[in-house]
């Protein structure tokens, strides 16, 4: 046994951790960037090694043994061990080279970055950017993201934050819808049109009742989560909604309705691990970063 952990690879312990999260080869193959046959040999290959078995073989995928169980602690302290190596070297990378990556909303990603990220690529042609629009966290902790473009302040340790300023939100409908259906110029009238609302998120439902509006679900004709989406459904003229002004009005085929109404706005934050930030090119990319975003906010 003694032999085999001193042989025991950390990429067989990488898997290990990634099948036990998922429960299933194919999604912890995804996760690591890798192929599912290849996960399944390396579990195959850290079962031999250490002479036990860590995996339930079922029908709707991998579930821990007692014994994966019990070694699960330690395996967790490995990947935070190993995640505490790779940021404290990071941090003495003095270089203005290198890969940055940053993830995103993906409306901001879509909308705001590309021509930000041009002007960093013009500016800085020795840094690389690898682009990640997700609206799931990343975990700058774990060094999924370099740099985190937020509509919220992260409350982690050891994370730096920045607050920007604040993305101002209108009501917006396409002219087609319009000229079809006229145009409400008092807030509660919008109420008498099709709405294009949010499907399991419940954001514009607290929003509307904070301000007094009992709105429910049903209110609204079309609904879904993505934000992309949901900017094309009201593009499309699928009914009323809301946008970022700095998007929407930057768009002839969409009118602003009752501009006077006071609506929330959505706070937009930089975040950075303290170590990561450091390095020449992170920080770089973090200047131009808020520079390129700070027209969009007030």
């Amino acid at each position: 046994m003694e032999k085999a952990l001193s042989s025991l690879d950390w990429s067989l312990v990488q898997t290990f951790l990634a099948v036990s999260e998922s429960g299933s080869l194919s999604q912890a193959a995804r996760d690591l960037g890798v192929s599912q046959p290849t996960v399944g040999r390396q579990v195959q290959k850290i079962e031999e090694t250490l002479g036990v078995t860590l995996f339930h073989r079922q029908a709707r995928g991998f579930a821990l043994t007692s014994c994966g169980a019990s070694l699960m602690p330690h395996a967790r302290a490995m990947a935070e061990a190993v995640r505490g190596f790779a940021i404290a070297a990071a941090g003495h990378d003095h270089t203005l080279s290198g890969t940055v990556r940053i993830t995103a909303s993906v409306f901001t990603a879509h909308h705001h970055l590309p021509p930000i990220i041009a002007r960093i690529r013009a500016a800085e042609p020795d840094i690389q950017i690898d682009l990640a629009p997700t609206d799931t966290s990343e975990n700058l902790l774990y060094r999924e993201a370099d740099i985190a473009v937020r509509m919220y302040r992260t409350e982690q340790l050891d994370i730096v934050t920045k607050h920007l300023g604040e993305l101002q939100l209108g009501l917006y409908a396409a002219k087609s819808y319009l000229d079809r259906r006229g145009r409400p110029t008092q807030f509660q009238q919008i109420f008498d049109h099709d709405l294009v609302g949010y499907d399991r998120s419940d954001l514009i439902l607290r929003g509307l009742r904070q301000a007094g509006v009992e709105a429910q679900r049903d209110w609204f004709a079309t609904r879904t989560d993505h934000h992309g989406t949901y900017w094309e459904l009201i593009r499309a003229g699928c009914g009323i909604g809301f946008a970022q002004t700095s998007v929407a009005e930057n768009d002839p085929t969409v009118e602003r309705l009752v501009p006077d109404m006071p609506l929330p706005t959505l706070p937009l934050w930089l975040a950075a691990h303290d170590s990561i930030r450091r390095t020449p090119r992170v920080r770089r990319v973090w200047d131009l970063l808020e520079e390129g975003l700070s027209p969009f906010v007030s």
